[in-house]
Protein backbone atom coordinates (compact mmCIF):
# COMPACT_ATOMS: atom_id res chain seq x y z
CA UNK A 1 0.00 0.00 0.00
CA UNK A 2 1.16 3.46 -1.09
CA UNK A 3 0.79 6.51 1.76
CA UNK A 4 0.77 9.66 1.44
CA UNK A 5 1.72 12.67 3.71
CA UNK A 6 0.67 15.89 3.62
CA UNK A 7 1.74 17.89 6.61
CA UNK A 8 -0.31 21.24 5.91
CA UNK A 9 -3.46 20.66 3.96
CA UNK A 10 -5.44 23.29 2.27
CA UNK A 11 -8.74 23.71 0.94
CA UNK A 12 -7.84 25.88 -2.88
CA UNK A 13 -10.54 28.60 -3.45
CA UNK A 14 -10.26 29.24 -7.01
CA UNK A 15 -12.02 32.06 -9.16
CA UNK A 16 -12.20 34.35 -11.60
CA UNK A 17 -12.31 37.87 -12.00
CA UNK A 18 -12.75 40.47 -14.39
CA UNK A 19 -11.39 42.94 -12.50
CA UNK A 20 -8.87 43.37 -9.69
CA UNK A 21 -9.50 46.67 -7.95
CA UNK A 22 -8.97 48.34 -4.78
CA UNK A 23 -11.67 50.28 -2.55
CA UNK A 24 -14.31 48.84 -5.20
CA UNK A 25 -16.74 45.24 -5.18
CA UNK A 26 -14.38 43.04 -7.66
CA UNK A 27 -17.55 40.72 -8.43
CA UNK A 28 -16.30 37.51 -8.84
CA UNK A 29 -17.21 34.14 -10.79
CA UNK A 30 -16.75 30.51 -11.45
CA UNK A 31 -15.91 30.00 -7.85
CA UNK A 32 -14.46 26.40 -7.17
CA UNK A 33 -13.66 24.81 -4.03
CA UNK A 34 -11.75 21.80 -3.80
CA UNK A 35 -9.55 19.42 -1.42
CA UNK A 36 -5.65 20.32 -1.31
CA UNK A 37 -2.32 20.11 -0.27
CA UNK A 38 0.39 17.70 -2.27
CA UNK A 39 0.23 14.92 -0.84
CA UNK A 40 -3.72 14.56 -1.50
CA UNK A 41 -3.15 15.98 -4.61
CA UNK A 42 -1.24 12.50 -4.87
CA UNK A 43 -3.84 10.78 -3.82
CA UNK A 44 -6.70 11.75 -5.95
CA UNK A 45 -4.45 11.55 -9.03
CA UNK A 46 -3.71 7.88 -7.86
CA UNK A 47 -7.43 7.10 -7.18
CA UNK A 48 -8.22 8.76 -10.52
CA UNK A 49 -5.66 6.14 -11.72
CA UNK A 50 -7.00 3.12 -10.10
CA UNK A 51 -4.40 2.72 -7.31
CA UNK A 52 -5.87 2.88 -3.60
CA UNK A 53 -3.47 4.88 -1.19
CA UNK A 54 -4.18 6.32 2.45
CA UNK A 55 -3.57 9.67 3.45
CA UNK A 56 -1.93 11.08 6.43
CA UNK A 57 -2.07 14.82 7.48
CA UNK A 58 -2.57 16.92 10.30
CA UNK A 59 -6.48 18.67 10.32
CA UNK A 60 -8.70 20.88 12.35
CA UNK A 61 -11.72 22.68 12.13
CA UNK A 62 -14.89 22.97 9.84
CA UNK A 63 -11.94 23.07 7.22
CA UNK A 64 -10.34 20.17 7.95
CA UNK A 65 -13.95 18.07 8.25
CA UNK A 66 -14.19 19.43 4.88
CA UNK A 67 -11.34 17.87 3.57
CA UNK A 68 -11.94 14.55 5.08
CA UNK A 69 -15.52 14.78 4.27
CA UNK A 70 -14.55 15.26 0.43
CA UNK A 71 -11.51 12.39 0.31
CA UNK A 72 -14.19 10.33 1.61
CA UNK A 73 -16.99 11.08 -1.08
CA UNK A 74 -13.83 9.98 -3.56
CA UNK A 75 -13.32 6.64 -1.75
CA UNK A 76 -9.77 7.78 -0.44
CA UNK A 77 -9.22 6.21 3.23
CA UNK A 78 -7.77 9.44 5.52
CA UNK A 79 -5.42 8.66 9.05
CA UNK A 80 -5.88 12.42 10.14
CA UNK A 81 -4.39 13.79 13.19
CA UNK A 82 -6.73 16.56 14.66
CA UNK A 83 -5.55 19.59 16.12
CA UNK A 84 -6.78 22.91 17.61
CA UNK A 85 -6.30 25.55 14.93
CA UNK A 86 -8.50 25.26 11.44
CA UNK A 87 -7.14 24.15 8.38
CA UNK A 88 -6.13 26.55 5.75
CA UNK A 89 -7.71 27.83 2.97
CA UNK A 90 -5.30 29.14 0.05
CA UNK A 91 -6.74 31.44 -2.91
CA UNK A 92 -6.06 31.88 -5.99
CA UNK A 93 -7.80 34.97 -8.36
CA UNK A 94 -7.39 34.36 -12.40
CA UNK A 95 -8.40 37.15 -13.89
CA UNK A 96 -7.89 35.61 -17.72
CA UNK A 97 -4.41 37.45 -18.33
CA UNK A 98 -2.81 36.50 -14.53
CA UNK A 99 -3.20 34.36 -11.47
CA UNK A 100 -2.69 35.75 -8.12
CA UNK A 101 -2.17 33.43 -5.20
CA UNK A 102 -2.60 34.26 -1.93
CA UNK A 103 -1.33 30.65 0.22
CA UNK A 104 -1.69 30.95 4.04
CA UNK A 105 0.80 29.33 6.46
CA UNK A 106 -1.42 26.92 8.04
CA UNK A 107 -2.08 25.99 11.75
CA UNK A 108 0.04 25.30 14.71
CA UNK A 109 0.57 21.34 15.21
CA UNK A 110 1.85 20.80 18.90
CA UNK A 111 3.61 18.40 19.47
CA UNK A 112 2.01 15.65 20.68
CA UNK A 113 -0.07 15.56 17.38
CA UNK A 114 3.56 15.51 15.66
CA UNK A 115 4.31 12.26 18.27
CA UNK A 116 0.90 11.17 17.42
CA UNK A 117 1.88 11.01 13.36
CA UNK A 118 5.49 9.37 14.23
CA UNK A 119 3.55 6.63 16.20
CA UNK A 120 1.30 5.51 13.80
CA UNK A 121 3.98 5.40 11.00
CA UNK A 122 5.61 3.11 13.75
CA UNK A 123 2.16 0.99 13.39
CA UNK A 124 1.57 1.14 9.89
CA UNK A 125 1.87 -2.63 9.19
CA UNK A 126 1.03 -2.50 5.15
CA UNK A 127 2.76 0.49 4.29
CA UNK A 128 5.48 -0.18 1.58
CA UNK A 129 6.04 3.20 0.18
CA UNK A 130 5.40 7.00 1.78
CA UNK A 131 5.45 10.27 -0.40
CA UNK A 132 6.31 13.45 1.62
CA UNK A 133 5.00 16.36 -0.16
CA UNK A 134 4.74 20.00 0.43
CA UNK A 135 5.65 22.64 3.08
CA UNK A 136 6.04 22.26 6.93
CA UNK A 137 3.33 23.84 8.91
CA UNK A 138 3.85 26.88 12.12
CA UNK A 139 5.08 24.55 15.21
CA UNK A 140 6.96 21.73 13.25
CA UNK A 141 10.92 21.97 12.73
CA UNK A 142 12.80 20.63 9.85
CA UNK A 143 14.42 17.80 12.10
CA UNK A 144 11.18 16.22 11.90
CA UNK A 145 11.99 14.85 8.48
CA UNK A 146 14.70 12.80 10.21
CA UNK A 147 12.47 11.44 12.54
CA UNK A 148 9.82 10.67 9.64
CA UNK A 149 12.91 8.71 7.85
CA UNK A 150 14.33 7.03 10.80
CA UNK A 151 11.01 5.40 11.00
CA UNK A 152 10.54 4.35 7.77
CA UNK A 153 13.91 2.96 7.68
CA UNK A 154 13.38 0.73 10.98
CA UNK A 155 9.96 -0.48 8.62
CA UNK A 156 11.80 -0.90 5.46
CA UNK A 157 9.41 2.12 4.18
CA UNK A 158 10.22 3.19 0.69
CA UNK A 159 10.05 6.76 0.70
CA UNK A 160 9.58 9.45 -2.18
CA UNK A 161 10.18 12.81 -1.50
CA UNK A 162 8.22 16.21 -2.70
CA UNK A 163 9.43 19.39 -0.75
CA UNK A 164 10.68 22.57 -1.41
CA UNK A 165 12.52 22.36 2.24
CA UNK A 166 16.74 23.33 2.22
CA UNK A 167 16.65 20.09 4.62
CA UNK A 168 15.95 17.80 0.89
CA UNK A 169 19.88 18.43 0.38
CA UNK A 170 20.50 16.43 3.78
CA UNK A 171 17.74 13.63 3.66
CA UNK A 172 19.31 12.32 0.43
CA UNK A 173 21.75 10.60 2.94
CA UNK A 174 18.93 8.38 3.55
CA UNK A 175 18.62 7.51 -0.14
CA UNK A 176 15.48 7.77 -0.87
CA UNK A 177 13.59 5.66 -3.59
CA UNK A 178 12.15 8.97 -5.68
CA UNK A 179 12.56 12.91 -5.63
CA UNK A 180 11.14 15.53 -7.45
CA UNK A 181 12.37 18.15 -7.58
CA UNK A 182 11.39 21.25 -10.27
CA UNK A 183 14.25 23.34 -11.92
CA UNK A 184 13.30 26.22 -9.61
CA UNK A 185 13.98 24.13 -6.32
CA UNK A 186 16.94 22.96 -7.71
CA UNK A 187 18.73 26.39 -8.13
CA UNK A 188 16.85 27.41 -4.74
CA UNK A 189 18.08 24.17 -2.47
CA UNK A 190 21.48 22.92 -4.12
CA UNK A 191 22.09 26.00 -6.09
CA UNK A 192 22.42 24.49 -9.69
CA UNK A 193 21.04 26.75 -12.50
CA UNK A 194 19.50 25.03 -15.31
CA UNK A 195 19.64 26.50 -18.66
CA UNK A 196 20.03 23.80 -20.81
CA UNK A 197 20.42 19.99 -21.62
CA UNK A 198 23.81 19.85 -20.57
CA UNK A 199 23.12 21.65 -16.88
CA UNK A 200 20.42 19.11 -16.72
CA UNK A 201 22.75 16.09 -17.02
CA UNK A 202 24.90 17.95 -14.40
CA UNK A 203 22.69 18.23 -12.19
CA UNK A 204 20.88 14.63 -12.13
CA UNK A 205 24.16 13.61 -11.78
CA UNK A 206 24.92 15.35 -8.76
CA UNK A 207 21.55 14.57 -6.94
CA UNK A 208 22.28 10.52 -7.60
CA UNK A 209 26.12 11.17 -6.13
CA UNK A 210 24.54 13.17 -3.09
CA UNK A 211 21.58 9.73 -2.74
CA UNK A 212 19.02 10.16 -4.73
CA UNK A 213 18.40 6.71 -6.17
CA UNK A 214 15.96 8.40 -9.09
CA UNK A 215 15.33 11.96 -10.07
CA UNK A 216 12.41 13.06 -11.73
CA UNK A 217 12.78 16.58 -12.96
CA UNK A 218 9.78 18.35 -13.94
CA UNK A 219 10.17 22.28 -15.57
CA UNK A 220 7.26 22.71 -16.52
CA UNK A 221 6.25 23.56 -20.02
CA UNK A 222 9.90 22.64 -20.81
CA UNK A 223 8.88 18.60 -20.48
CA UNK A 224 10.44 16.66 -17.67
CA UNK A 225 13.41 14.62 -16.95
CA UNK A 226 14.04 10.95 -15.23
CA UNK A 227 17.14 9.61 -13.92
CA UNK A 228 18.05 6.48 -12.14
CA UNK A 229 21.87 6.91 -11.78
CA UNK A 230 21.92 4.95 -15.51
CA UNK A 231 20.27 6.49 -18.19
CA UNK A 232 18.87 10.16 -18.30
CA UNK A 233 15.07 9.82 -20.81
CA UNK A 234 13.59 13.54 -21.71
CA UNK A 235 9.58 14.00 -22.14
CA UNK A 236 7.78 16.93 -23.56
CA UNK A 237 5.46 19.21 -22.62
CA UNK A 238 2.00 19.53 -24.39
CA UNK A 239 1.46 23.28 -25.48
CA UNK A 240 -1.63 24.70 -23.08
CA UNK A 241 -2.93 28.15 -22.39
CA UNK A 242 -1.40 28.06 -18.06
CA UNK A 243 -4.44 28.97 -15.92
CA UNK A 244 -2.92 27.73 -12.66
CA UNK A 245 0.26 25.53 -11.89
CA UNK A 246 -0.35 25.24 -7.99
CA UNK A 247 -1.21 21.17 -8.28
CA UNK A 248 0.69 20.35 -11.65
CA UNK A 249 3.60 18.80 -9.81
CA UNK A 250 1.83 17.00 -7.56
CA UNK A 251 -0.27 15.57 -10.57
CA UNK A 252 3.03 15.00 -12.64
CA UNK A 253 3.99 12.57 -9.99
CA UNK A 254 1.16 10.87 -9.19
CA UNK A 255 0.61 10.29 -12.59
CA UNK A 256 4.33 8.86 -12.97
CA UNK A 257 4.02 6.49 -10.01
CA UNK A 258 1.14 5.00 -11.13
CA UNK A 259 2.85 3.32 -13.84
CA UNK A 260 6.99 3.49 -12.66
CA UNK A 261 5.81 2.33 -9.11
CA UNK A 262 3.25 -0.02 -9.62
CA UNK A 263 3.53 -1.26 -13.45
CA UNK A 264 7.47 -0.96 -13.81
CA UNK A 265 6.36 1.12 -17.37
CA UNK A 266 8.82 3.84 -17.29
CA UNK A 267 8.00 5.29 -21.20
CA UNK A 268 4.86 5.56 -20.13
CA UNK A 269 4.87 6.65 -16.84
CA UNK A 270 6.69 9.95 -18.09
CA UNK A 271 4.13 10.23 -20.78
CA UNK A 272 1.46 10.13 -18.35
CA UNK A 273 3.02 12.39 -15.90
CA UNK A 274 3.82 15.36 -18.97
CA UNK A 275 -0.32 14.82 -19.94
CA UNK A 276 -1.42 14.98 -16.61
CA UNK A 277 0.55 17.65 -15.74
CA UNK A 278 -0.45 19.85 -18.36
CA UNK A 279 -4.25 18.91 -18.11
CA UNK A 280 -3.85 20.15 -14.39
CA UNK A 281 -2.20 23.47 -15.15
CA UNK A 282 -4.84 24.26 -17.58
CA UNK A 283 -7.56 23.92 -15.15
CA UNK A 284 -9.04 24.84 -12.02
CA UNK A 285 -7.51 22.95 -9.38
CA UNK A 286 -7.40 19.00 -10.83
CA UNK A 287 -9.82 19.74 -13.20
CA UNK A 288 -11.94 17.15 -14.95
CA UNK A 289 -8.60 15.63 -16.32
CA UNK A 290 -10.40 15.33 -19.65
CA UNK A 291 -7.20 15.87 -21.70
CA UNK A 292 -5.00 13.42 -20.85
CA UNK A 293 -5.57 11.03 -23.40
CA UNK A 294 -5.55 13.50 -26.19
CA UNK A 295 -2.15 14.38 -24.80
CA UNK A 296 -0.66 11.10 -24.19
CA UNK A 297 -0.83 10.73 -27.76
CA UNK A 298 1.26 13.64 -29.02
CA UNK A 299 4.06 13.67 -25.96
CA UNK A 300 7.46 12.10 -26.87
CA UNK A 301 10.30 10.48 -24.47
CA UNK A 302 13.95 9.96 -26.14
CA UNK A 303 16.78 8.67 -24.27
CA UNK A 304 19.40 11.43 -23.53
CA UNK A 305 22.33 10.57 -24.54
Amino acid sequence: MIYTLTTNPAIDMNFFSKTFESSVVNRTENTAYSPNGKGINVSLILKHYGIPSVALGFFGGFTGKYIIEELSKRDIKTIPIWVNEPTRINIFINDEKKEFKFVNEGPFVPRDAQAELINIIKGLRDCKYLVISGSLPKGIEEDYYYEIFQICQENLIEVILDISSKKLKELLNYNPLLIKPNDEEVEAIFGYKINDEEDVKFVVKKLYGMGARNILLTMGEHGLYFYDGKRLYYCDAPRIKLLSSACAGDSSLAAFLSEWLFKGDLEFGLKKASATGANVAESQGLGTLENIKTYLKIVNVREVK
